[in-house]
Order: structure tokens, then C-alpha cells, then sequence
């Protein structure tokens, strides 16, 4: 149709004189080439439009690929706190996880934290005063690395090695020695670790015993300074005769320390062990472990929280294979009220002694915590231990203490002061022996 018509319109145009001219046929050719040439244009540019978001397709499948493959290859979530800590954790507020560092290898999840934890530290031994420059020995500066890998979701792999950097430990610090020539290097930890959700805990290397800490479940908060192991802080000061106030008190061949008749019996501390943990059951859970020398021991452990009110407790009954002594009870429980934050912990522990009467420890603490202001927890405790024949048959030693922690949530650092006087009687000669007065003022900051 349209040929015809175009046909019929040029015999039109032909049939009208004066009206046809060669250059007018000209010009709409001319037209019509420059409509053709634009379409081609508009197609080319369309064209390369469609190839452009091809490209840019193409690139946000490529970047979705490898999101996937991130999260794929992207380590799991952290294990649950292992049986053997139940009994403490359960009940205590949660603390910050250690940041994740790269690992160099995949399939582990490395983390790094640590801390540091000074204190100045004046004690008088009722013949002179005296300023020491301490290293904290109930928490010391340390740094740990802890690995852990997830085959499956009911196995974790865990590693863990841990050393302490501690100059001037207070424990060791005394008259003698105001400052110790040695920086002290502790392996606390250096283990492996298989946990099975259905199966318990199995520990190899150097770590916790199953009896470790048994004596000391604490849950006020102010146990960074004040807890059941009086000796951690001033353990090594020496006791003078009141009498004779530049004399030391002799003890067998050395003279008596404070660390000689305040003990807390608190288990076989950090060894290398092979320790089992049972899964809890109600909050409760049984630990044991061979240690190195044929020394063993095992614990029942609980944590549970209900009724307003946070609890822990640990018993323990342990074989230090020594030559003098014979089996080592201890046990230990504190309970939080968390409407006012009154909290009680008591702790106790008992030396089997083949020569002499047996050797006993009894603690008692009344805390406060509370939220005074916004820069986190303050916690207030006042203690007091009781020892009976612990350094000699006879011996009896007495401490009270009150301390008062801050915490400063931003910054992760906890400042504490702590009183203590510790006092000595010896078989009944009352007052012999002079009373050590000491007062530390000291901060702990993690990482």
C-alpha cells in the first residue's frame, strides 16, 4: 500500500505544472538520511547502555560470590563457659569477651587479653613503716591467648596459653627484700581442651586443678584485693617480737611469715594435670584431676541464680602427697542479694597433719555492691580469718580488713583500697608477737 500511495503522489505532483523541481526531491532524501543516520546513532548508544548494565550485573553477582564465601569461611561463636567454671561464672556478671586477632590459621578463632595490676603498698610492722611498689599477686599483670576451633556444635577444641609478668609480687615482697631483683615469669596456663556438650570437658597441660579456687567463690566484686588468700597481699612480711621490736619471730630456720600462718588450703592451685568436668546438671557438676607427682584431687561445684538472689559454692578434696601431711578439705560459698546488693561469702579449709593437730583456716566476708554512680560498680566488704596451727602446733592467727572498689566501666580499670592488720598468738604467749598494719592503695586495667 505504501508504494502505491508513494506512486500516486509523484504523478500528482507531475501533473501540476511550475510545482515539481528536481531540487525539492533532493532535500527530502537528505532528510530522510539524516532520520536514518540518527537511528542508527540511537541504537548504537542504546546498545552500549544494555552493555554497561550487563557489566555492572555481572560485578554485584561476582561481589554477592564472595560476601558467601566470607561467611562461610567466617568462625564460629564462642563455646559456652566450660563445666569447670560453672560454679563461679554461673553466678558472677558477665565480663567482656577478649577481641578476636587474626589467627594464622583458619579453622581457629585466636584471641588476645591480659592485664596489668599495680599497687602501692605500706605496711608497719610495729617498729617501722614501710612503702613497697607491689605487683597485685591476687589477680597479677598477665596476658593470655586463647585459641578455639569448632568441628561441630557439640565439640569444641580449645587452647589457652597464659603467662604472668609480675615484678614486686606483693606476696613475696618483705623488710628483707623491698624489692625483688627478679622479674617473676609464671606458665599459669599452657593446655588443650576437648569439650563436648554431651560428654563434659577433658584438659591436658598446665591449668587449674579441679581443687583450684575451691576456697575461694566469691561474689562481691571486691575480690581483686580482698579475698580468702590473706598472703597474696603481704604474705612475705615478717612478724617482730614486741618485745624486742628489731627481732624477727624465729621460725624453725627461718623467721615467721604471714604467708606462714594465713592460709587458705585452696586446693593444688595451677598444675599439669589431666582434669575431667562433667556437664552440669541443676547447676551442679563434679571436677577431678591427676596431677603430676601422683597427686590428685576432686571437687563438686555449683552456681545458680533464683529468688532474687545469685549463688556459687565449690567443695574440694585433695592429695598433695606430702611427706608431713596427709589429705587437704576445703570448700568455700558466697550469696548475693541482688535487690540491695548485701552479699555474704564464706569460705574454710582443713590440712591433715600427721605430727601435730591438724591445720584449719575459717573466712568470713559482709559486702555491699552498689551503683553509687555512673562511672560503674562500687563494692565495700569487711572480712575476717581465723588460723590454728598453721605455721607451728599452737599457733593461732588473727586478720580483719575493709576495702572499697570502684569500677570505671569505660575505661575496663577497677581502683582499690584495702586495710588489713594481721596478729599472732603463739601457743598462748599473747602479745609476743607484734601486729602487721598494712594499707594498699592500687588499680587494675584490662585488655
Amino acid at each position: 500500500m505504501s508504494k502505491l500511495f508513494t506512486f500516486a503522489a509523484i504523478g500528482l505532483l507531475f501533473a501540476i505544472p511550475g510545482l515539481v523541481q528536481a531540487q525539492t526531491i533532493q532535500v527530502d532524501q537528505q532528510v530522510l538520511q539524516q532520520l536514518q543516520e540518527t537511528i542508527r546513532q540511537q541504537q548504537h548508544h542504546l546498545q552500549q547502555q544494555a552493555d554497561q548494565l550487563q557489566q555492572q550485573a555481572e560485578l554485584l553477582r561476582s561481589l554477592q560470590q564472595q560476601v558467601q564465601a566470607l561467611q562461610k569461611k567466617a568462625t564460629p561463636v564462642p563455646a559456652p563457659p566450660s563445666p569447670g567454671q560453672a560454679a563461679i561464672t554461673a553466678a558472677t556478671p558477665a565480663k567482656p569477651l577478649p577481641v578476636a586477632v587474626a589467627s594464622g590459621n583458619e579453622a581457629v578463632k585466636l584471641a588476645i587479653s591480659g592485664q596489668i595490676n599495680r599497687a602501692v603498698l605500706v605496711a608497719n610492722d610495729g617498729y617501722n613503716s614501710t612503702l613497697y611498689h607491689v605487683d597485685n599477686t591476687v589477680s597479677n599483670s598477665r596476658f593470655r591467648l586463647v585459641g578455639t576451633a569448632r568441628p561441630s556444635q557439640a565439640l569444641t577444641i580449645g587452647t589457652r596459653l597464659e603467662i604472668a609478668v609480675s615484678p614486686d609480687r606483693s606476696s613475696a615482697i618483705s623488710q628483707q627484700n623491698k624489692y625483688l631483683s627478679d622479674t617473676y615469669f609464671d606458665q599459669r596456663w599452657l593446655e588443650i581442651s576437648f569439650e563436648s556438650t554431651l560428654l563434659g570437658k577433658l584438659s591436658i597441660g598446665k591449668g587449674d586443678t579441679a581443687s583450684n579456687t575451691t576456697a575461694e567463690v566469691d561474689l562481691s566484686r571486691t575480690d581483686v584485693v580482698q579475698y580468702a588468700s590473706l598472703a597474696d597481699m603481704g604474705g612475705g612480711l615478717l612478724f617482730r617480737s614486741r618485745n624486742a621490736p628489731q627481732a624477727f619471730i624465729p621460725n624453725g630456720t627461718s623467721q615467721l611469715k604471714v604467708s606462714d600462718v594465713f592460709k587458705s588450703y585452696d586446693g593444688l592451685s595451677r598444675q599439669s594435670r589431666l582434669r575431667y568436668d562433667s556437664p552440669s546438671l541443676f547447676g551442679f557438676h563434679l571436677a577431678g584431676s591427676l596431677v603430676s607427682g601422683q597427686r590428685s584431687d576432686i571437687a563438686l561445684l555449683w552456681g545458680q541464680e533464683g529468688y532474687g538472689f545469685k549463688m556459687a559454692g565449690a567443695f574440694a578434696v585433695s592429695n598433695p602427697k606430702s611427706d608431713a601431711a596427709g589429705l587437704l578439705y576445703d570448700g568455700s560459698c558466697s550469696l548475693l542479694h541482688q535487690a540491695t546488693g548485701l552479699n555474704l561469702t564464706l569460705s574454710g579449709g582443713l590440712q591433715e597433719q600427721d605430727l601435730r593437730q591438724d591445720s584449719t583456716s575459717l573466712y568470713a566476708k559482709l559486702g555491699w555492691l552498689s551503683r553509687l554512680t555512673s562511672l560503674g560498680y562500687t563494692a565495700f566488704g569487711i572480712d575476717y580469718s581465723h588460723t590454728e596451727h598453721a605455721a607451728a602446733q599452737g599457733d593461732k592467727g588473727n586478720a580483719i580488713g575493709a576495702a572499697v572498689v570502684q569500677a570505671l566501666d569505660n575505661y575496663a580499670t577497677e581502683l582499690y583500697l584495702l586495710y588489713r592488720a594481721f596478729s599472732v598468738d603463739r601457743g598462748g604467749t599473747a602479745g609476743s608477737v607484734a601486729t602487721i598494719n598494712m594499707g594498699i592503695f592500687g588499680a587494675r586495667v584490662k585488655f
